[in-house]
């Protein structure tokens, strides 16, 4: 009788998984930042299994390594400071643990994800949406650049989860708006940027708003001495990971071309005829750069957007949403984009105007090469930016090789994707040669046609009757039509 329930039990524990909606299964290669784990199982935490639903549905297999090593400290509730390369799943390492924790009978707001960026608010609260999508969680994001009086109204209904930029979220606070004194769990995403001297006294001051008895959590693939202040101060006995042995990303192959500063919208169109990009991202130093270039590239004849932090929030969210979606190849823009946009369709990253420190240039080149794929970045030198280039290989402790004549698909192309070109190559040929005896048919069927017409027109026709030099006429033309038809 016992060995039935329990036969009963394993049943129904496995039914949930077969009724799961899942999306296809990712076949791209991926590389040892994400592959290299201990083999663990998302069922082996004891998630809720609304969450395990939604962490499968989101196509989310096994735990990377920073998801292995954070989740079981996150739900043992210790501070966590957390350093792990772009792409390789730091946003579900907190998400999960956060959700998990989540008491959506509660009504009250019970977990902040702060974050630089506004884009970055809205990729991190859609993740969120999705993985606890089975759950009942309310998601709510607020960032600058939108109108207080929607967010007041947001809050007066039930938010367990708060999403939002440092200035933003102090704003609500401090007006008594959004009320944190039950909120348990702090995250910082991409914490590097928030703790600069910038953000820094935001974020200390709205910690006054937390209770005494609350989790932070920070994330973060560089990790200055600041922050080492921030940790003394408001943490304790924090959990550190470091998945990080150098900063260059394993996956990105890294190139430079030695260009003048005139030459490289031309060099720019040299690397769109060549290269296989499935998506793109070029980096700009300026915002009129940034409008420029994006103007150039479309003259040239490719499809663009471009995003800058000088444009409305709500142009920005839409080229963000629309790209994301992949409405249109290439988007130029400034250092806007560099924190943590995951968009896994990006495969080429190229530096139009080479960065001036290592950090940024890390946060460039991580937009591609996601989650462990392949990637390519490309970077435009021109003589002043020598130092830079100098500079930034011995911070990074790596070496950018010259750009070679042609580069190996290979090394930032799927192989899906490979076998998808070399099929619609072969297919090609087969239209051109079906064209070709289409044509070749036509031209035969003409020459027979006229001639029926000229022996037509012989018998019609006395001979006396013809211009004297007919026949010579003839002949010269029907020597010359082939060519006129190949012309054609």
């Amino acid at each position: 009788m016992a060995a039935n329930q329990q036969q009963q039990l394993a049943h129904d524990n496995d039914s949930w998984k077969k009724q799961l909606n899942l999306p296809t299964k990712d076949t791209r290669p991926q590389t040892e930042d994400v592959t290299a784990t201990k083999g663990n199982e998302f069922e082996d935490y004891f998630l809720k299994r609304e969450l395990l639903m939604g962490i499968f549905e989101a196509g989310f297999e096994r735990p990377s390594p920073i998801q292995e090593e954070s989740i079981p400290i996150a739900l043992a509730g210790r501070d966590i400071l957390a350093r792990a390369k772009n792409g390789t799943g730091k946003t579900a390492a907190f998400l999960i643990p956060t959700l998990e924790k989540v008491n959506v009978k509660k009504n009250t707001v019970q977990a902040l994800l702060l974050v630089p960026t506004r884009e970055l608010a809205l990729q991190t609260a859609q993740v969120c949406k999705t993985l606890g999508k089975h759950m009942g969680v309310q998601v709510m994001v607020t960032t600058g650049g939108t109108t207080l009086k929607d967010d007041i109204m947001r809050l007066s209904e039930t938010v367990h989860i708060i999403v939002g930029t440092p200035g933003r979220i102090l704003d609500l606070a401090g007006k008594g708006v959004a009320n944190f004194s039950e909120c348990s769990t702090f995250v910082m995403d991409e914490a590097d940027k928030l703790l600069s001297p910038e953000f820094t006294p935001i974020v200390e001051q709205l910690l006054t708003y937390f209770p005494k008895e609350r989790q932070v959590m920070l994330y973060s693939a560089t990790f200055p001495m600041i922050v080492k202040t921030f940790k003394d101060k408001h943490m304790v006995k924090p959990y550190e990971i470091n998945l990080m042995d150098e900063l260059t990303l394993r996956g990105v192959t890294q190139y430079y071309a030695f260009v003048e500063e005139r030459q490289k919208v031309h060099c720019l169109n040299t690397l769109f005829s060549k290269l296989q990009i499935n998506q793109s991202i070029i980096f700009c130093n300026s915002t009129n750069r940034v409008e420029l270039l994006a103007k150039k590239i479309t003259e040239l004849g490719y499809s663009c957007f471009y995003s800058h932090a000088k444009m409305l929030q709500s142009h920005r969210n839409r080229v963000f949403h629309d790209f994301r979606n992949g409405v249109c190849r290439n988007l130029v823009c400034s250092d806007l984009l560099t924190r943590g946009i995951d968009i896994q369709a990006v495969n080429v990253v190229i530096n139009f105007d080479f960065p001036k420190n290592a950090e940024t240039y890390l946060h460039r080149i991580g937009r591609s090469g996601r989650f462990g794929h392949l990637g390519l970045a490309i970077n435009l030198i021109t003589y002043e930016d020598r130092f830079n280039l100098y500079k930034i290989e011995q911070e990074l402790g790596t070496e950018i090789q010259a750009i070679p004549p042609v580069i190996d698909t290979r090394l930032y192309v799927a192989p899906s994707a490979l076998d998808d070109q070399q099929q619609k190559q072969q297919n090609d040929h087969q239209e051109q040669q079906r064209l070709l005896h289409q044509k070749q048919q036509l031209q035969q069927q003409m020459h027979q046609q006229q001639y029926q017409q000229q022996m037509i027109s012989q018998q019609h026709y006395p001979q006396q009757q013809m211009h004297p030099n007919h026949q010579q006429f003839q002949q010269q033309h029907h020597q010359q039509r082939p060519q006129q038809y190949q012309r054609r």
